[in-house]
């Protein structure tokens, strides 16, 4: 017989707002139908979570709970003896559900995407790596983007047909176009890098001129 559910927590006066997005994210995938343990909610963020937005730590997981419990935002309940191993599963409570939904349908605005392109930082610099390394990396890029792309469209595959699981198709969709364009971005930017001109000796005199207006007071967005 289980262990029965512990009872929640009377919430906090913390405010939905004050709360960081990896909260949110770990209450959203609470807020699926079925309990889930620590684990289980770890490997459903691998296959969906980080194709979109990231996957966090298993340890980031479980203070999540911690807090989410705190708050009286989810409940757990541990398995009892008939298990053969020990386990404690998670879901959400009725006030959990209600202050996630009061932050998915926010109006304030979400703020811009924000990108950290590994390989672009290496192209950038690639006035200091050999042509051929550089163009290695960029294919190990592609290769890797398609490997990403698979397990994407095997998530919309388990994911086809599940009524509950509508929304979170419209986002792995997305992720597949997205991965689509990545890859041809990439293959576009080998093309760029073999119309390079090669290098000059560096015992030329062909230092670039510098740009007329410094890279740091250049006009930025925001």
């Amino acid at each position: 017989m289980a262990v029965p559910r512990s009872a929640p927590r009377s919430p906090s006066p913390q405010r939905p707002d004050e709360l960081p997005p990896t909260a949110w994210a770990v209450l959203g995938l609470l807020s699926f139908p079925g309990e889930r343990t620590g684990y289980e909610l770890k490997k459903w963020a691998d296959a969906s979570l980080r194709f979109f937005y990231w996957s966090p730590a298993i340890s980031q997981i479980y203070a999540e709970l911690r807090r989410l419990e705190g708050l009286g935002y989810a409940t757990s309940r541990r398995s009892g003896p008939e298990e053969p191993r020990t386990k404690r599963t998670y879901s959400i409570t009725e006030a959990g559900r209600a202050a996630l939904a009061g932050w998915a349908g926010g109006a304030e605005d979400v703020g811009p995407p924000v990108l950290k392109h590994p390989l672009l930082l290496r192209v950038w610099l690639g006035h200091l790596a050999e042509p051929d390394e550089l163009r290695a990396r960029v294919r190990e890029h592609i290769a890797r983007t398609r490997g990403e792309l698979a397990q994407v469209r095997e998530a919309l595959a388990r994911a086809d047909g599940v009524e509950a699981w509508s929304h979170p198709q419209i986002a792995l969709g997305w992720s597949a176009r997205r991965l689509e364009a990545e890859i041809g971005l990439a293959e576009a930017m080998l093309d760029d890098l073999a119309g390079l001109t090669a290098p000059s000796s560096p015992t030329e005199n062909t230092a670039p001129a510098a740009p007329s207006q410094p890279l740091e007071d250049s006009p930025t967005h925001g």
